[in-house]
């Protein structure tokens, strides 16, 4: 990309930390801010008028799949319909009739809250497509639903154990009943067919097309491995870095197999020497240390409950041995790895915190989505100094949240979810990301959630009642976690604010949000700049 100087006229600005109001010209030439405030332009520089809206740093996303998201977009891609049974399977039926050349129909975004206790049945997917095997990954890619011939040509029947970290949906006969929990979904691996490098790249550049027009212009890739049946894509990244085609400037966080122990460190720096190159490097290592609330794998420090308020002899899964954890955690930051955790229970959060003890805060490790964090382990964060990376668009009350969460975690624990403004603070240093394609990847979708703990235009409870308001942010906090914050987090100490010498990484909103704070998740991207080059305009 051939970076130009631009002249962005009227600008009102946030700059990454704090809201400057209107400051006149900022100035950019040679991919980077050279003046903010300025009298007059360069000769011959391109003009881009903001009146009325509001520049502002790009937004980097610090937790995201986009190659996971981009294949969905182009395959049966659910997500965008509304959280309704009927709609899913009447897309199902759709998409495979007007792909009939397809040997399996495959793609995800369900939500399950559609479904009655969350969970779809083999034998609906069997009334929609009877003639080839279906494999639909859920909203959260913590399950699989699976057709009865899907299940069939995986070799999943009532004699098939549950695996170390997953379980099996059954009926009451106990045989599969369509849904494969975690590392159930495993169990279709020798048999789901994989993206190949076209479709891997196909997917990466639809993920980054689609990140662009949302003003996303740098994001840490969560996986980079094999996982939830796709291929390891840190190859792919590789090749798009090399041929020129990766506009973004991308982490990418190397797989921890859970499987595995500390022998393992060495393939990882391997990856990192072999796939770092131009706008990516693999300097990072994911370790997911628990599962999800809504299906009962969330490490909990108290069982859950069921349905009735009864206590349950569940607490959630561990998937790494809590006790090998910091020897492990030790050799990746010894490595010179930051560690990028999965941390959602508060078990699951504690086990993290305890493995970070006596690491490199220069490594700026992270625990993300932290939907439950002991009271005693909030500070802890800013002693230690790990970043809080929030997932704020799930602090709502959703119907996942009302049906599948709430009366499992009973009162005292629900009313402690999302603890955002109690971490800030407690002094975390607060990043932010969607995990997209659990959810939308649009950061002003999950600012507003942040600042007013609503869903922006969502009808019902999620739009309109606050979820455990006195965990809102300040409408600076929110957007600095999505800019300054998660560019922290990504080592990019040049980029996420809006001042002389910053990189020109660049978004230009509609509006100006600040002034209209109850439509945060009103406002649009007119353009998005990468060193000082446009690589979305509305």
């Amino acid at each position: 990309m051939a970076a130009v100087s631009t002249v962005f006229r009227n600008a009102t600005v946030f700059d990454g930390h704090a809201y400057l109001g209107v400051v006149g010209d900022v100035v950019v030439d040679g991919g980077r801010v050279v003046a903010v405030g300025a009298d007059a332009a360069p000769a011959g520089a391109a003009v881009v008028d903001v009146a009325g809206g509001l520049l502002l740093p790009g937004f980097t996303d610090a937790h995201v799949h986009p190659v996971q998201g981009g294949l969905e977009r182009l395959a049966c891609d659910l997500s965008a319909l509304p959280v309704d049974r009927t709609a899913y399977l009447a897309h199902v039926r759709e998409y495979a009739a007007a792909h009939p050349g397809l040997e399996w129909v495959q793609g995800g975004g369900w939500a399950m809250a559609a479904f009655p206790g969350g969970l779809p049945t083999a034998a609906e997917l069997d009334a929609v497509v009877a003639d080839r095997p279906v494999a639909l990954v859920n909203r959260d890619h913590h399950g699989m639903w699976a057709n009865s011939r899907a299940l069939a040509l995986a070799g999943i029947t009532a004699d098939t154990a549950d695996p170390a970290h997953g379980r099996i949906e059954r009926d009451a006969h106990g045989a599969p009943s369509g849904v494969l929990h975690e590392g159930a979904m495993d169990l279709l691996g020798h048999v789901l067919p994989a993206a190949d490098d076209a479709q891997l790249r196909a997917g990466l550049l639809e993920g980054q097309r689609h990140l662009h027009s949302l003003g996303v212009t740098s994001w840490q890739d969560a996986i980079v491995g094999s996982y939830s049946g796709m291929r390891d894509p840190g190859p792919t990244y590789a090749r798009a870095a090399a041929d020129g085609d990766l506009t973004g400037t991308v982490v990418g966080a190397l797989w921890w197999e859970r499987d595995r122990g500390i022998e393992q460190v060495a393939d990882l720096v391997a990856k990192r020497a072999d796939w770092s190159r131009g706008r990516f490097a693999a300097t990072a290592v994911k370790i997911m240390q628990d599962g999800v609330a809504e299906n009962g794998t969330a490490a909990l420090v108290e069982p859950y409950l069921d349905r009735c308020g009864h206590v349950t002899g569940n607490s959630g899964i561990s998937f790494v041995d809590p006790a090998r954890l910091p020897s492990y955690v030790g050799g990746l930051d010894a490595a010179g790895f930051q560690v990028h955790f999965h941390g959602l229970g508060d078990r699951g959060v504690r086990e993290a915190l305890d493995a970070l003890e006596g690491t490199d805060p220069a490594r700026r490790h992270q625990v993300a989505h932290l939907q439950l964090v002991h009271p005693d382990d909030v500070p802890r964060f800013g002693r230690l100094g790990v970043a809080a990376n929030i997932q704020a668009l799930w602090a709502c009350h959703d119907e996942q949240m009302t049906e599948l969460t709430i009366p499992f975690l009973g009162p005292e624990r629900a009313g402690r979810q999302y603890p955002f403004a109690d971490l800030h603070a407690a002094g975390a240093r607060l990043v932010a990301g969607s995990d997209w394609p659990v959810s939308t990847p649009d950061p002003l979708a999950a600012i507003h959630t942040a600042v007013h703990r609503t869903s922006y235009g969502e009808p019902g409870p999620a739009g309109t009642e606050p979820f455990l308001p006195k965990q809102a942010l300040a409408i600076e906090v929110a957007f600095a976690a999505y800019t300054s914050g998660s560019a922290w987090v990504n080592h990019r100490d040049d980029a996420g604010t809006v001042a002389p010498g910053a990189v020109a990484d660049l978004v230009v909103l509609d509006r100006d949000p600040f002034r209209s704070p109850d439509e945060i998740g009103a406002a649009r991207v007119r353009s998005t700049w990468v060193d000082g080059v446009c690589v979305f305009e509305a």
